[in-house]
């Protein structure tokens, strides 16, 4: 099982890295970026998705490992979870130039590769981090008619029905509003309370 979850994620990964039809593939190659295809446990109970790799992601090929992915260490320390014993993504793959919004065309390319990670890992909790994944995750899942703006959803608790079971989904403020407002820190870490008590840590 382990194996055969590996082998089909490394498949997306190959798939990703020769990708030519993207139009971030002609910028990855010249800033001799790395795609992210995401990190973590491949049987997690929990993913969380952010929207797109920045430098430092792209420079390494490891997601949520620049200043905001310091912010998500601190609030998976914060409800007693373990970085690896989670799976970290994006939707998109591969870094925007000087980190602006994906498009959507860019989220229509790369969210197939997020959707066939899902069902790989089987996660019984996603966990969306902007308003990018909160909108793609919900809409996915037939919940259009819950979605609203993100401050008025950060934080709640949305079961719905995946291929795999019953699954929950959270949707939170992207770790980076802090590096811009550092009073954000504790309205996060008051919501990741939510995801500590449907994890029962």
């Amino acid at each position: 099982m382990k194996n055969k979850r590996t082998e089909k994620l490394k498949k997306i990964l190959d798939e990703i890295w020769n990708l030519t039809d993207s139009p971030l593939y002609k910028y990855r190659k010249k800033n001799n970026y790395y795609p992210v295809i995401g990190e973590g446990s491949h049987f997690a109970k929990i993913i969380f998705i952010g929207e797109a790799p920045g430098r430092t992601e792209a420079g390494t090929g490891k997601p949520f490992c620049g200043p905001a992915g310091k912010i998500l260490d601190e609030l998976l320390e914060s409800i007693n979870i373990k970085r690896q014993d989670v799976y970290i993504t994006n939707i998109v793959k591969d870094r925007p130039p000087e980190n602006r919004d994906p498009t959507i065309k860019e989220i229509e390319i790369y969210s197939p590769f997020l959707t066939r990670q899902l069902e790989i890992i089987k996660p019984e909790i996603i966990a969306t981090l902007g308003r990018f994944s909160m909108e793609f995750i919900m809409k996915l899942y037939k919940l259009e008619n819950k979605l609203q703006k993100i401050s008025l959803l950060h934080g709640q608790v949305f079961e719905t029905n995946t291929l795999w079971g019953k699954t929950k989904i959270i949707p939170f403020y992207h770790p980076a509003v802090v590096l811009y407002n550092s009073n954000q820190l504790t309205l996060l870490k008051n919501d990741f309370q939510a995801l500590k008590y449907v994890c029962n840590v």
